[in-house]
């Protein structure tokens, strides 16, 4: 980053559909399975989409959820489920990095900014029903805490002990990279020596499948198929799929992580955002607010196109966004298009919202890690043809040594960053 010191990334911790744990959820990812399934965790009669990606419900030795093993019961109702997911993310961060505070003024050093898209949709939508059937004075005294965006950094700070910056990001789907950005920059200016950074999000219940199918923007055509249903840039695309999930980062002072002699992930390389100002849910022709983000982060960077080896498309599977954002990315690239690989892993496991940036920050790390590029799931035919390799149905071996990742937004906002092998 062109400001200050150099920041790193130290620990990585994930929740999403394909599973619990960055390292079991990658190796089904690079295998081209899908996370996508029938809801059954609540009546989906009455709702044109019927399909979702939720973290499957299971012991963490295979790779699945039990919040029993990661937080304890009593704390249960004291948080929404998109805040057990964030907590389970951020633990296993923690436990990735190898490092807690053991002293205050490293406690004050150390903060928290995770965020969410909606947060605790859920908890807002039983507190609705049980005011609204004349219960109130029976609400839960946790019912707001419950809810709140930024009481999944809270209840991190107050796990780990971490007194430095507390903090979130809210800015729908764009969330999870503005976290990471920013808490970057904090790093960079001084304000923190380490920081854990990410997104988190549960809003796979009745009243957020209902709320995006009246905006018609889910995929219906696939109930019976739900593997087949997020298929970025496929002519037979539909809409997005919903996902719920959490990936968290923990962010270093190079310095820092290199004193304590501790195991470097990647390099932040550079931060970009932008606003579209021109509607509230559906990006500008050309997608222009897109490409200055993406101009932006190279430029924070110190880069070229031709620098660029992989980049995680924001990807969503609907009609109109996929190929605006591969016409960005084109123009961005210009002749260094051919030589770059761009996938989008929201194809096996749906659109995280607040969580996808964060998620798919991970995926573009362990992408130059092991020097392999994330299939786009049910790419059978492009709608739109392009010199970029979109990485169709099956993972790629590639020279991978910097990554993009993009993350836009309702509202017109727009995010990317930049990732490159470890120093």
């Amino acid at each position: 980053m062109r400001h200050g010191r150099r920041v790193v990334v130290t620990g990585m911790g994930i929740a999403c559909p394909l599973g619990v744990g960055v390292e079991p959820v990658w190796r089904r990812l690079i295998a081209g399975e899908s996370g996508i399934a029938p809801i059954h965790s609540f009546d989906v009669a009455d709702l044109p989409a019927k399909i979702a990606g939720q973290v499957p419900e299971g012991p963490r030795a295979e790779g699945k959820l039990d919040v029993a093993e990661w937080i304890p019961p009593k704390d249960h109702k004291k948080m929404d489920r998109f805040i057990q997911l964030g907590l389970v993310a951020a633990t296993e961060a923690i436990e990735d990095c190898g490092w807690q505070p053991e002293t205050e003024a490293e406690s004050c050093a150390a903060g928290v900014m995770i965020g969410a898209g909606i947060g605790g949709l859920q908890s807002i939508y039983e507190g609705s029903v049980q005011v609204h059937e004349g219960r109130a004075r029976r609400l839960s005294p946790f019912f707001i805490p419950s809810a709140l965006i930024n009481l999944v950094s809270g209840h991190v700070s107050i796990k780990y002990r971490l007194k430095g910056p507390n903090h979130s990001a809210v800015t729908a789907c764009a969330t999870g990279v503005h976290a990471i950005g920013d808490a970057a920059r904090l790093i960079a200016y001084g304000d923190a020596e380490v920081m854990l950074a990410g997104g988190a999000e549960a809003a796979v219940c009745l009243l957020g499948i209902a709320g995006f199918c009246a905006s018609r923007a889910l995929s219906t055509g696939f109930n019976d198929q739900p593997g087949r249903a997020s298929r970025p840039w496929d002519k037979d695309r539909d809409g997005f799929v919903m996902g719920e999930g959490a990936g968290v980062l923990v962010l270093e002072d190079y310095e820092h992580a290199r004193q304590r002699g501790a195991k470097i992930h990647a390099e932040i390389l550079g931060y970009g955002l932008s606003g579209d100002a021109h509607h509230i849910t559906a990006p500008a022709e050309g997608h222009e607010g897109a490409f200055r983000a993406m101009h932006n982060a190279m430029r924070d960077a110190g880069i070229g196109p031709e620098d660029i080896h992989y980049i995680n498309a924001h990807g969503t599977s609907t009609p109109l966004g996929d190929d605006l954002e591969l016409e960005a990315v084109e123009r961005l690239l210009g002749d260094a298009a051919s030589k770059v690989a761009m996938s989008s892993t929201k194809s096996a496991i749906g659109h995280l919202l607040g969580a996808a940036g964060a998620v798919e920050a991970i995926f573009s790390i362990l992408a130059i890690r092991d020097r392999v590029a994330p299939p786009t799931l049910n790419l059978d035919a492009p709608s739109r043809a392009s010199a970029i390799d979109r990485v169709a149905k099956s993972a790629q071996e590639r020279p991978i040594r910097i990554a993009l990742s993009n993350s836009f937004g309702f509202g017109g906002t727009n995010a990317s960053i930049i990732f490159r092998a470890a120093p």
